[in-house]
């Protein structure tokens, strides 16, 4: 039997390919492909071979970043006709046939680049845990990718070569992760900085959004308990927040924001209004928050206690005016940033998005 593989569907696309460092011969197998829509996203989502017809194929030379990756995302080594496969499963989740213009190439690439950047220390289960968290950190670099520029015309347009990157590493990894660049960059006065080490708590991109009813001029916030102002001995770890979360691997900022609310406080978003997308701690913290307000129905007696419980999440709703809130921001009440940076942003913006809502 050949020790050489034959990739499968998604496997065999040149991103992955790509992000493995290999280079195949492309080859068939018999049979259609169908599910595997989540393939390199969800580790138990890729597709099954069924008869009829042909899939192209990629024949490679498995080298240790394509072991690794098989072994994370818990794929076989299939035997079929005296062939190697890989990217398939006996059964999928779906009977739709594969498409590779659906499938999600460009983050399920990025995610194999994390497993494959992984120290090789990390145990391929505890990356197989982690995938989900892989999935957000792999989304929020492709975001980061295509942001426009920040700075306006007072910043000079910097390159990959104004920033020299010694060495990488990972010192923790659980849920988030910790990462520790060894580097150099260009400085003001012309040159590069001798050689500094800056550590970063990686945690991907989350939603941000206060709920706004027009009508009553009210919103809702939330209250939780949160360990790092506990960590700090403040003598209130109950904290009022706007509803927040990640956005998962493969969903959109804005429905990140609309499933936010109802998990956390069982709203339905009408609509959404951007507000000041931002870096809230970029010295430390890897983590871009997207800023909205959202439109909802807010009457009396909506305000409730929620939270998925698989989270342990444990929320209370509170329904108070705009005013309230902007007056408890003057009045140094609201100690999450994000949630006065809002209130103050619709405090400018509540005429223009009334007459967007035709409520003038």
């Amino acid at each position: 039997m050949s020790d050489r593989w034959i990739l499968v569907g998604p496997m065999a696309q040149p991103n992955m390919l790509a992000a493995f460092g290999l280079t195949g011969q492309a080859t068939e197998v018999a049979g259609t492909l169908i599910g595997g829509q989540m393939a390199g996203i969800e580790a138990t989502d890729w597709p099954a071979l069924i008869e009829g017809g042909v899939t192209p194929a990629v024949t490679v030379q498995p080298n240790n970043a394509l072991r690794r990756y098989v072994q994370v995302m818990g794929l076989q080594v299939v035997s079929a006709a005296s062939q190697m496969l890989v990217g398939v499963q006996d059964r999928a989740k779906s009977d739709q046939r594969w498409n590779r213009d659906e499938w999600l190439g460009d983050l399920a690439a990025e995610i194999a680049s994390l497993i494959i950047e992984a120290p090789k220390e990390q145990a391929a289960d505890l990356l197989a845990w982690r995938l989900p968290m892989l999935g957000v950190w792999a989304a929020s670099r492709l975001r980061g990718r295509a942001s426009q520029p920040s700075g306006g015309d007072l910043v000079v347009p910097r390159t990959q070569e104004d920033m020299r990157v010694i060495a990488r590493h990972q010192p923790f990894a659980g849920f988030f992760a910790v990462d520790r660049w060894d580097l150099s960059h260009r400085t003001f006065a012309g040159g590069f900085t001798p050689r500094i080490v800056r550590e970063g708590f990686v945690s991907g991109d989350a939603v941000v959004l206060l709920p706004w009813d027009p009508v009553r001029d009210r919103v809702m916030v939330i209250e939780q308990f949160r360990l790092i102002p506990a960590l700090r001995h403040d003598p209130q770890p109950w904290l009022l927040e706007p509803i927040a979360g990640r956005v998962d691997a493969g969903e959109n900022v804005e429905d990140a924001a609309r499933r936010e609310a109802l998990e956390e406080a069982n709203l339905t978003i009408d609509q959404l209004f951007p507000a000041v997308h931002h870096y809230p701690s970029p010295g430390t913290l890897a983590e871009y928050l997207y800023l909205f307000v959202g439109i909802a129905d807010l009457p009396d007696g909506i305000a409730g206690v929620h939270g998925l419980a698989g989270e342990t999440e444990d929320i209370r709703g509170h329904v108070i005016t705009r005013e309230k809130l902007l007056q408890m921001v003057a009045d140094g009440q609201i100690a999450n940033g994000p949630l006065a940076m809002i209130a103050l942003w619709l405090q400018v913006h509540k005429d223009r998005l009334a007459k967007e809502l035709a409520l003038t």
